[in-house]
């Protein structure tokens, strides 16, 4: 199928990817496992709300914990370049038939949400609250002392689709999963806009849903500190895979899942993609090394459990790819 050419002048300009908002049943739960196990710092809090960040952060926050009914992935936010990015993304919207509405939301500037064609509810914003970062605050590390949001990745039906999609708003290809021979289907999609592997990747599965969102850590030893710190501190169930090495980005990792199911990926030494003439890697689904370069396959839940978004029914792929599961 189709590798899309990058665009160098998309209607609006996305920056990077920012936040993540997640809804949760039990908010303490919630705050105390970001907090304490994983090592991000609280920045603001309520008794709906809990907003926290990395250390090298200077954004009020990157990930925002909603108290809620049900699990779910509430917003994926995006940071764009100026006011008139808004504008200009909300005529997209309206020229493409994509509903959309600008919303007041703690710490943030104007922010226009929307739901994208395959259910995905993102927000964008220009300028958000400032705090001083707090990289040098060692004596505050906790966890695996995560430095800064990197990216999501997506379940979603329609692959192809949401691929040529988020290529036409500019963000490029870097690497893809792709089905042998001459009819062969991309399964997986790893997208950027700020010049690493990935702000957004895509996953063929039953969508719209979110796969995971991931933390940069400084080396693969955090990692390694974090499975000790969560097998002593009675999250050793939590950890879901890992830890490890991709063969796509080349990412040394971890998966663990909170106390609401909810992914997140500890994730470092990938690899700078911001060269405009960067040629994507394609990576055969029948080559092992893609999931885990030493070779061990993903655990089933990995390929068949994600967070679903509010109000947007659940799809199944347009195909079924043919991967390696360990049982």
């Amino acid at each position: 199928m189709p590798v899309p050419t990058h665009i160098f002048d998309p209607p609006f300009n996305i920056v990077r990817c920012s936040h993540a908002v997640l809804d949760v049943v039990d908010l303490d739960a919630s705050r105390a496992f970001y907090e304490n196990a994983i090592g991000l710092h609280v920045e603001d809090r309520d008794d709906s709300a809990v907003y926290l960040r990395g250390v090298e952060e200077q954004q009020h926050h990157s990930l925002v914990l909603r108290k809620a009914a049900n699990a779910a992935c509430n917003r994926l936010g995006f940071k764009v370049g100026n006011e008139a990015d808004l504008d200009k993304a909300a005529a997209f919207c309206s020229e493409n038939g994509i509903a959309y509405a600008f919303a007041e939301q703690p710490f943030q500037g104007r922010t226009l949400q929307l739901t994208d064609p395959f259910g995905f509810r993102i927000e964008l914003y220009a300028s958000m609250e400032k705090r001083p970062h707090l990289l040098r605050r060692y004596d505050l590390y906790k966890g695996c002392h995560p430095q800064r949001l990197d990216h999501f990745n997506v379940f979603a039906a329609e692959v192809q689709d949401t691929l040529d999609f988020y290529a036409r708003l500019g963000f490029r290809l870097t690497e893809y999963a792709e089905e042998d021979g001459p009819q062969g289907r991309i399964a997986a999609a790893w997208l950027h806009r700020k010049g690493n592997v990935h702000d957004f990747a895509i996953t063929n599965g039953k969508g719209p849903r979110l796969h995971h969102f991931a933390y940069w850590v400084p080396t693969a030893m955090n990692i390694l500190h974090l499975c000790d710190v969560m097998a002593s501190s009675g999250y050793l169930t939590n950890i879901e895979r890992g830890p490890g090495r991709h063969g796509i980005s080349n990412a040394f990792f971890l998966y663990v899942r909170d106390p609401d199911g909810h992914r997140l990926e500890l994730y470092t030494s990938d690899y700078f993609t911001g060269d405009h003439d960067h040629a994507p890697v394609r990576w055969s689904l029948q080559d092992p090394r893609r999931q885990t370069l030493w070779g061990s396959p993903a655990p089933r839940s990995w390929f068949e459990q994600g967070s679903p978004f509010p109000g947007q029914a659940v799809r199944e792929p347009l195909f079924v790819a043919d991967v390696t599961v360990a049982d």
